[in-house]
């Protein structure tokens, strides 16, 4: 399926995989030492929910603009950010890059890369002038061997991408399992949309190695799993900072009581190698 971002920004996937993206920056930051940030596919940081794009599909209106006001305690930090882009009104929505972005300190660094020429430019507009930014108009995957492991030995590879390719959950699983190699101490997410079949465990066990023997797979899907729609998305996790598996359970159990349908469902499980 193609997933373009612009078409799909504020939508129950961008709820899901951007919350448990805050919650691993944030559990980055509990250590003063410095860290990277690889963002693979970035987009273009900062969406207009009044755009044309957002507007042909309205996602958003079931998504972020329907959670936006919540008190759910787990969501916090992420809708935080959402709230500070929007002075008045919720109108903008900040892409993964915005979001880390605003959750680095002084010393960290965040890579974002973008091969779509329009949209490089527009991300380079959207994330100008911070020191602590480098964007790259690039492939995504090979940036991963390029960047991996970087100087601070600590950080994340965010694999977001756009699905517009058949063998594009391939070439992600490809781009994990080649990262892993080079950083075998990195922090490794993988988000995937979920039509028709579940993917996560079947994914797991393609990263998984003697080096690396368990992963968290979290699936978030708050509609009935179709072969015609959209139903969640996934996030394959590697090397998962101690007691994870809670907090995405939290942040998953929380958004499905706000987005959630009678014929969705939610997991996240700790996958090892040859179960």
């Amino acid at each position: 399926m193609n997933y373009r971002h612009a078409y799909h920004a504020g939508n129950h996937t961008e709820l899901f995989k951007h919350a448990a993206l805050v919650a691993l920056i944030e559990h980055l930051c509990q250590k003063p030492t410095p860290f990277m940030v690889l963002d693979t596919h970035a987009g273009i940081g900062i969406y207009d929910l009044q755009s044309p794009e957002a507007l042909k599909t309205k996602e958003a209106q079931a998504g972020v603009l329907s959670v936006i006001d919540s008190d759910a305690p787990s969501l916090q930090s992420y809708l935080s950010i959402v709230r500070q882009l929007n002075k008045f009104a919720p109108r903008y929505y900040p892409g993964s890059p915005e979001i880390v972005r605003r959750l680095l300190r002084a010393s960290d660094r965040l890579i974002a890369c973008e091969l779509h020429p329009i949209d490089v430019g527009l991300l380079r507009k959207n994330l100008r002038d911070d020191p602590r930014v480098a964007i790259h108009h690039r492939n995504g995957y090979e940036a991963v061997r390029a960047f991996c492991p970087p100087p601070e030995r600590r950080g994340l590879v965010f694999i977001d991408p756009p699905f517009e390719r058949l063998d594009e959950f391939d070439l992600m699983l490809k781009a994990v399992t080649q990262g892993m190699r080079k950083w075998p101490t990195g922090i490794f997410a993988a988000w995937y949309p979920i039509k028709g079949q579940k993917l996560g465990r079947a994914a797991a066990q393609r990263v998984l190695s003697e080096r690396v023997r368990t992963c968290l797979v979290a699936e978030f899907l708050p509609f009935a799993l179709t072969p015609e729609s959209l139903a969640g998305s996934g996030l394959v996790i590697c090397n998962a900072p101690w007691r994870f598996e809670e907090k995405l359970a939290n942040i998953c159990a929380e958004l499905f009581r706000l987005v959630g349908s009678s014929g969705g469902t939610w997991s996240v499980d700790s996958i090892e190698l040859g179960s």
